[in-house]
């Protein structure tokens, strides 16, 4: 009887000793393996899988952690890139650390930006997410009826996409983060305006489409407000806007911007190009940061109705003026600046 209880013991023994050694002995890959977890997979089957990658060394012990633990395994894409004991991976497996590629939008981007962004990042190929961009209007057709593409609606920012995001997806949370800005600036209120309100308030698609404008032509915050009141003030009196990157937006638009604007490109007759057509044009050029949507709503009260942009002035900043006159003193400080600049 005495032996038959030491053989017990020693399998009791032999048995705690290799469950602690499955349970706490790192186990895992040299090298990056991505796995994912379908939604509804079940803890023996996730088991399955990481054994499979030779990410734990027993499926029936995960189970048995989640039996003795309790709670949700959450799905996803995760990246384990070293070795570890099964408790670490089964604290990552509940807490949902899923693997993300994180993906910066800078202020002033378009949608062709923005495709080849997320192209590099291997997250969506550059036509895939432009199809999304130029035809999903349906995900801002409460705030802009009139939208002709998302554009605009992409706010800037660093977003954190799992590999195996659609496109669809990617466009809905940059279009989410936009309603999030707008409805801190108050945009959300002119969307909501009826549409026999006050008509000489902007809309809202009046006010993204200008501050679109506004955001490509000055890097500069404080000029901003400035550069929107010539933007108002020209609208006013029916004098065409006359910004250059309505007319690169035209190029890109059908595929040919060369990067310089061409005499060609200014007689254009895209609805885009503001030399040609009096007013805003039919939709954004770019997706704006908050900067330029608060100064499109709240221009600064000048009489300016010229500018020389920041953008190409070596001086590194813009030159406002009133008057044709003081504009053409002000191209030919630009000019020489340039000059200057091209001598050091």
């Amino acid at each position: 009887m005495r032996k038959l209880f030491q053989l017990f013991l020693l399998v009791v023994l032999a048995a705690g000793g290799y469950g602690a050694y499955v349970v706490l002995t790192p186990v895992g890959p040299s090298s990056p393996v991505l796995v994912t977890i379908a939604p509804g997979t079940p803890t023996l089957g996730i088991g399955r899988q990481l054994e499979q990658k030779g990410l734990i060394r027993s499926r029936w012990a995960l189970e048995a952690m989640h039996l003795a633990r309790g709670g949700a395994l959450k799905a996803g894409v995760y990246r384990f890139d070293h070795p570890a004991p099964l408790t670490e991976v089964y604290r990552r497996l509940r807490l949902g650390d899923v693997y993300t590629v994180s993906v910066t939008i800078p202020e002033g981007s378009n949608i062709f930006d923005i495709a080849r962004k997320l192209a590099e990042k291997k997250l969506a190929t550059e036509q895939g997410f432009l199809t999304v961009a130029e035809h999903d209007t349906q995900l801002v057709s409460d705030l802009d009826p009139q939208a002709p593409s998302l554009e605009g609606y992409l706010f800037p920012d660093t977003y954190k996409f799992s590999p195996g995001v659609s496109p669809e997806q990617i466009a809905a949370a940059m279009v989410a983060q936009f309603r999030a800005e707008a409805a801190k600036l108050g945009l959300d209120k002119v969307a909501s305006l009826p549409a026999s309100a006050d008509q000489t308030t902007p809309s809202l698609h009046e006010i993204v489409t200008l501050a679109s404008l506004v955001e490509r032509e000055t890097p500069i915050p404080s000029e901003r407000p400035l550069v929107a009141s010539v933007f108002y003030n020209r609208l006013a009196q029916q004098m065409p806007l006359m910004t250059d990157p309505s007319v690169i937006y035209a190029a890109l638009l059908k595929n040919h911007y060369r990067g310089a604007i061409y005499e060609s490109d200014l007689k254009s007759d895209s609805p885009y190009n503001t030399y040609t057509h009096a007013g805003l044009p039919p939709g954004p050029v770019c997706n704006p940061g908050v900067a330029s949507l608060r100064a499109a709503m709240h221009p600064a009260q000048t009489n300016y109705l010229y500018f020389v942009a920041a953008s190409a002035d070596p001086s590194g900043h813009s030159r406002f003026s009133a008057t044709l006159a003081q504009h053409d003193k002000n191209v030919q400080a630009y000019r020489r600046a340039v000059r200057q600049a091209q001598r050091r």
